[in-house]
C-alpha cells in the first residue's frame, strides 16, 4: 500500500473516532440534556458534591467542554459560585479519563453488536429517547470500530521510510508534544479522541511511551481552550471565571507534568509494560492529582479569579433587575410602579431582539442568529424576577384598583415573554434549521420576514404605550394588529401571489402572527375588558 493511501485511510479512522465521539454526546445530550442540567443545578450546593456531579456528567457525555458551556452559564446567571463551578470542572476532567481507561481494553469485538443493537433502536424506537440511545450506542460502535482501524495502520506505518527520524524528534521535543496534542484537541472539540489515538500509536510503538505521555499532557490543555472560546462571555468578565479558571489549572498542571515526566515516566514505562494501559494511566492520574491539589484550595482560587475578573456594572446587565426594590414591598403602589417599570425594559429588549432579528435575517451568519436568540434570555431573567417580587406581595393588603393593576402586569409580562419564546423557537429556529441544512431563505422571503420583523417591533412600541397609559384608542389601535396579522395569512396561505400576500413561508408566517398575538394579548385586551369592550364571546348567538 502507498505512503498517500495509508495516510488517507489514518485520517478516516481518526475522523470515525471523532464522529463516533460526537454521535454519544450528542445522543446522550437528546435524550437526557434537561435532567443533566437539572441534576447539575441541584447538586453545585457543596464543593465535594459538584466535583462528583462533574465526574458523572462528564463520564456520560464524554464532553468536558459540554460541561463546562453549563457550568459557566450557570455562573455567569449568578446561580452558583465560583467555587462550586470550579469543582464541577476539576470533576469533568477525571471523567473524560473513564472511558479512556474503559477503552483501554481489548473490547473491539463488541462494535458489530453495538452497531446492530444502535441501529434496531434507531430505526425501530417508538420514543425519541430510545432513537437518541440507538445513536449512542451506534457511537460506541464507531469508536471501537475506528481504534481497531488504527491499530492496523499504524502498525503498517512503521516500515514507511521517514517515520523512524520523526518518532525521534517527538521523543526528544516533549514541548513539541504538548503543542501538538493541544492543537489537536482544540480543533476536535475533544481529548478523548484525541487520547484514544495516542494509546493506539504507543501501543503499536508507532510513538514512544515519553512523547505519548507529553501528548496527554497536551490533550488536557487543549480542551480546556474551548470553554474560553465558546462561552459567549467576551463582554462579562464575570462568565469567563469558570472557563478561565479552569484552563489556568490545566497549564498549572502541564508545567508540572512535563517537569515530573522526567523522572517518572522512565519509571512508569517499566512499571506498566502495556503502553496503552500506561497512557490511559497517565491521563487518569494528571487529572486526579490536579484535583487533589485545587479542590483544598478553591476557596482562595475563586477569590483570586473574581479580584481579576470583576463583576460586570449592573446597570450593563439588560437582564438584571433595576427597580425592584424589596422595600417597596410594604407600599403596594409603588410596588407595583416597579414591577411596571421593569415590564417596560422588557419591552425595550423585545424591541431590540425584532430590530436584531431583523437585521440578522439579511445574511447567512449562523452564529449572529444565536446571538439573537440568546437575547431571550433576558427576557426569561427579567419575567421570572418580575413574577418572584409581585408573589411577595400581601394580597389582603391590595386595594382593588390594586389588583387589577397586578393582573395587568402579570399578563403584560408573561406574554413578553412568551413573545420572545416565540421569535426564538418559532421565527429564528425556522431559519437557523434551514441554514444549518444549506437551504437559507430566498431573498424576497428574507426581506418580507424582516419588513414583518420590524412592523412587530413598532407594535411592541405602542403595547408598551398602551399598558403605561391604559388609552382604550391606542388599545383599539394595537388590537386591530391581530386583525391585520390574519387577513394577511389568509391572503398568503390562500393566493401567495396575490395582491396583500407576503412572499413567505406559511410555517414562519404562523410564527410571526404567533408573536403579533402576545403583544396584543400583552396590552389590548386587558385594557379593552376594563372598559367593557370585548364581548364575551366571538360565537353567534344560538337561535
Amino acid at each position: 500500500m502507498g505512503t498517500f493511501a495509508l495516510l488517507l485511510e489514518l485520517a478516516g479512522a481518526v475522523a470515525l473516532l471523532l464522529w463516533g465521539v460526537r454521535m454519544v454526546q450528542t445522543g446522550i445530550e437528546r435524550a437526557f440534556g434537561p435532567d443533566l442540567r437539572r441534576f447539575l443545578r441541584g447538586a453545585l450546593r457543596r464543593r465535594l458534591a459538584g466535583f462528583a456531579a462533574g465526574i458523572g456528567i462528564t463520564a456520560v457525555l464524554q464532553s468536558s467542554t459540554a460541561t463546562g458551556l453549563m457550568v459557566s452559564g450557570f455562573a455567569a446567571a449568578g446561580a452558583i459560585g465560583t467555587e462550586s463551578a470550579l469543582a464541577v470542572m476539576l470533576g469533568a476532567n477525571v471523567g473524560t479519563t473513564l472511558i479512556v481507561q474503559a477503552l483501554s481494553f481489548d473490547i473491539a469485538r463488541a462494535s458489530p453488536a453495538l452497531l446492530l443493537a444502535g441501529l434496531i433502536l434507531f430505526r425501530r424506537g417508538g420514543e425519541s429517547r430510545w432513537r437518541d440511545l440507538g445513536r449512542v450506542a451506534i457511537g460506541l460502535g464507531l469508536m471501537l470500530l475506528a481504534l481497531h482501524q488504527l491499530e492496523s495502520q499504524v502498525a503498517a506505518m512503521a516500515p514507511l521510510r521517514g517515520v523512524g527520524p520523526v518518532l525521534r524528534v517527538l521523543a526528544t521535543q516533549p514541548l513539541l508534544d504538548v503543542a501538538l496534542a493541544a492543537g489537536l484537541a482544540w480543533s476536535a472539540h475533544s481529548s478523548v479522541a484525541v487520547v484514544l489515538a495516542v494509546m493506539t500509536f504507543a501501543a503499536r510503538g508507532a510513538l514512544p511511551p515519553e512523547a505519548a505521555f507529553a501528548m496527554v499532557l497536551g490533550a488536557n490543555l487543549g480542551t480546556a481552550i474551548n470553554p474560553v472560546l465558546e462561552s459567549g462571555g467576551r463582554d462579562d468578565p464575570a462568565a469567563r471565571r469558570v472557563p478561565i479558571g479552569n484552563l489556568l489549572t490545566r497549564v498549572v498542571g502541564v508545567v508540572v507534568g512535563l517537569v515530573a515526566l522526567e523522572r517518572l515516566g522512565p519509571a512508569l514505562g517499566r512499571l506498566v509494560p502495556d503502553t496503552a494501559r500506561a497512557v490511559a494511566d497517565v491521563h487518569t492520574g494528571f487529572n486526579l492529582v490536579l484535583a487533589a491539589l485545587f479542590l483544598p484550595a478553591l476557596g482562595p482560587y475563586a477569590a483570586l479569579l473574581r479580584r481579576l475578573l470583576p463583576d460586570r456594572d449592573p446597570a450593563a446587565d439588560p437582564g438584571r433587575p433595576r427597580y425592584l426594590d424589596p422595600a417597596a414591598l410594604e407600599r403596594p403602589a409603588l410596588a407595583l410602579a416597579a414591577a411596571g417599570r421593569e415590564g417596560l425594559r422588557m419591552a425595550d429588549a423585545l424591541e431590540h431582539m425584532l430590530t436584531e432579528a431583523a437585521a440578522a435575517l439579511g445574511g447567512t451568519d449562523r452564529r449572529r442568529l444565536a446571538l439573537v436568540r440568546r437575547q431571550d434570555d433576558v427576557l426569561d431573567r427579567l419575567h421570572a424576577a418580575i413574577r418572584a417580587f409581585l408573589s411577595a406581595l400581601d394580597p389582603d393588603a391590595l386595594a382593588p384598583a390594586d389588583r387589577r393593576r397586578l393582573s395587568q402586569t402579570i399578563v403584560f409580562v408573561a406574554n413578553l415573554e412568551a413573545a420572545g419564546d416565540a421569535i426564538d423557537r418559532g421565527v429564528l429556529g425556522q431559519v437557523a434549521r434551514r441554514l444549518k441544512r444549506g437551504l437559507p431563505l430566498p431573498e424576497a422571503e428574507r426581506a418580507a420576514a424582516a419588513r414583518l420583523l420590524r412592523r412587530l417591533a413598532g407594535t411592541t412600541r405602542t403595547a408598551a404605550s398602551v399598558f403605561l397609559t391604559a388609552d382604550t384608542g391606542a388599545a383599539r389601535e394595537l388590537a386591530a394588529e391581530k386583525g391585520a396579522f390574519r387577513a394577511l395569512e389568509a391572503a398568503t396561505t390562500a393566493a401567495p401571489a396575490a395582491a396583500g400576500a407576503e412572499p413567505v413561508t406559511p410555517d414562519l408566517l404562523r410564527a410571526l402572527k404567533q408573536v403579533n398575538s402576545h403583544l396584543v394579548a400583552a396590552a389590548a385586551w386587558p385594557v379593552l375588558e376594563a372598559e367593557g369592550e370585548l364581548l364575551d364571546s366571538r360565537l353567534r348567538a344560538p337561535p
